[in-house]
């Protein structure tokens, strides 16, 4: 009978191209992963792999089984899914995040993965979307969060959750206590995400609409440094209220009245679309029920301010 371990690592060795890449992935050694194969070659009375180039290509044989292979694997973890207990998973869990949830409810995620999976240990890496969703493809992650969705149908998606933006200052930056027009707030840089952004892609338009194209944006790729320029006057800035709240709560940051709302940034959980990633899929669950507990960010209103709107409204109008 066949070993569905042996078949996952022919999996591995056939995407990643070779032996050592599959001994690093399955935390194995190389000989490990070349017993295993050998083993499978003998059940199967095939050779799956010509070992004479320098990476290490499929044969015909093993072109031909990589469906059943990814068939086979992902019964397994169908079945595990309905029948099995989620402390038997085991392996290694390598999670992309955007610094957003990092600011909000990746704590309360890793606590839970922690306590439901004992066996699982977890990689965590923070970076922009482009990177988690390129580190996705190339295998590098197995399960990331996503501003916007991909229509990569190498990718399965989902929507997590959708954040309201809004506009902010320190104390530094004297504002009137009024509806602000774009004249008031660009007497300094607005301070927001990175300029491929959406945020920052939004308010340039419209700044660009009311006839203030040379508006100063600073982009940055870090929330918390975008926060520290705020508080230290640099200028008002653009940003979740969930990741603001505290700094808010703490009187170094207010919310303005800004009649000019940038759309919320909305945010997806993927994974690769091929089959046996229960792991994967499981944790995808997991952080959609925590995403869906914090219901308590709202949606933002015509001035920019959070109204009574859930995020699951926001995600269902979009």
């Amino acid at each position: 009978m066949l070993d569905l371990r042996n078949l996952e690592t022919f999996l591995w060795v056939s995407r990643l191209g070779g032996f050592r890449a599959a001994a690093e992935r399955l935390n194995t050694t190389q000989p490990a992963i070349s017993a295993r194969i050998a083993i499978l070659e003998r059940d199967l009375g095939a050779r799956l792999f010509d070992r004479r180039a320098r990476r290490v290509l499929l044969t015909a044989k093993g072109s031909e089984l990589i469906d059943y292979a990814e068939r086979m694997l992902q019964l397994r973890a169908d079945m595990l899914g309905a029948i099995g207990d989620p402390a038997s998973l085991r392996g290694r869990l390598r999670l992309g995040v955007p610094e957003t949830i990092v600011h909000t409810w990746l704590a309360e995620l890793v606590e839970q993965i922690s306590r439901t999976y004992p066996s699982v240990t977890l990689d965590v890496e923070v970076d922009s979307t482009p990177a988690l969703r390129e580190g996705l493809l190339a295998e590098k992650l197995d399960l990331a969060f996503l501003h916007g969705k991909t229509d990569d149908l190498r990718l399965a998606t989902a929507p997590l959750c959708a954040y309201p933006l809004g506009w902010f200052a320190g104390r530094k930056v004297t504002l009137p206590k009024r509806a602000l027009t774009f004249k008031d707030i660009c007497r300094w840089p607005i301070v927001t995400f990175r300029r491929e952004s959406a945020p920052h892609i939004a308010i340039r338009k419209m700044l660009s609409g009311a006839g203030m194209a040379d508006a100063r944006i600073f982009g940055s790729s870090s929330i918390a440094g975008t926060m520290r320029m705020a508080i230290d006057g640099i200028g008002p800035c653009v940003l979740p209220h969930a990741v603001v709240r505290g700094e808010v709560a703490a009187g170094r940051l207010r919310s303005l009245d800004v009649p000019y709302a940038v759309p919320p940034i909305e945010f997806f959980v993927s994974y690769a679309a091929k089959g046996g990633n229960r792991l994967a899929e499981s944790v995808a669950e997991v952080a959609t029920a925590i995403a869906a507990r914090h219901l308590d960010v709202r949606a933002i209103d015509k001035r920019g301010r959070p109204s009574k709107v859930s995020i699951g409204r926001i995600q269902k109008k979009n």
